[in-house]
């Protein structure tokens, strides 16, 4: 059976356009992971309490994607910040010093756009104290330095933030705390 040239010219295009989707659809689905830099904190009891757990971070376009796992909370919610110093040495965590706040705002709402850069949504621990959150957050950076926030700490409240009070959000005691640390083979900063 012989083809007409039209028909061969057809067929190539057909299969280049196909390899072309293909390729376009595998590099998409490589990227679906996220391979922007990560770090994580590990989660150590304070003040007295019995929490535990482990926060991820990792870069998500200009945003960080927060990932959280926690277990010994009270039920119900529960002010979740990163704090200045990666100092979780004290028995109540008071050696992490404040949130985060490197443009010297007031404590606000997560979602808003004045407030510190280590306010972050509560997280709601459920009637057996595990809590697990999924959140994009802005204003914070997977480096070093003034504005970033590797070396820095992690901590959770003993009660909600209102997002309101001045200086923390009347949280309460802070139950958890973890040094925030780059994951290996993860990228450079973000």
């Amino acid at each position: 059976m012989k083809m007409h040239r039209n028909e061969v010219s057809r067929r190539a295009a057909v299969r280049i356009a196909g390899l072309v989707s293909a390729t376009a659809l595998l590099a998409a689905c490589a990227s679906m992971g996220g391979g922007g830099p990560k770090a994580e904190a590990r989660l150590e009891a304070r003040s007295g309490s019995a929490v535990t757990g482990t926060v991820s971070f990792q870069g998500v376009g200009q945003k960080l994607r927060v990932e959280a796992r926690i277990a010994g909370l009270t039920p119900g919610e529960h002010g979740f910040h990163v704090h200045e110093a990666g100092d979780c040495s004290a028995p109540d965590a008071s050696s992490a010093k404040g949130h985060f706040n490197p443009a010297g705002r007031a404590h606000g709402h997560h979602g808003g756009s004045d407030r510190h850069a280590g306010d972050m949504p509560n997280l709601v621990a459920d009637a057996s104290g595990r809590a697990n959150i999924s959140a994009e957050v802005d204003m914070l950076s997977l480096t070093e330095g003034p504005a970033g926030i590797l070396n820095r700490s992690v901590v959770i409240h003993a009660d909600p933030d209102d997002y309101k009070s001045q200086p923390a959000g009347n949280s309460g005691k802070r139950v958890a705390c973890g040094t925030i640390r780059a994951v290996a083979g993860a990228g450079a900063g973000y």
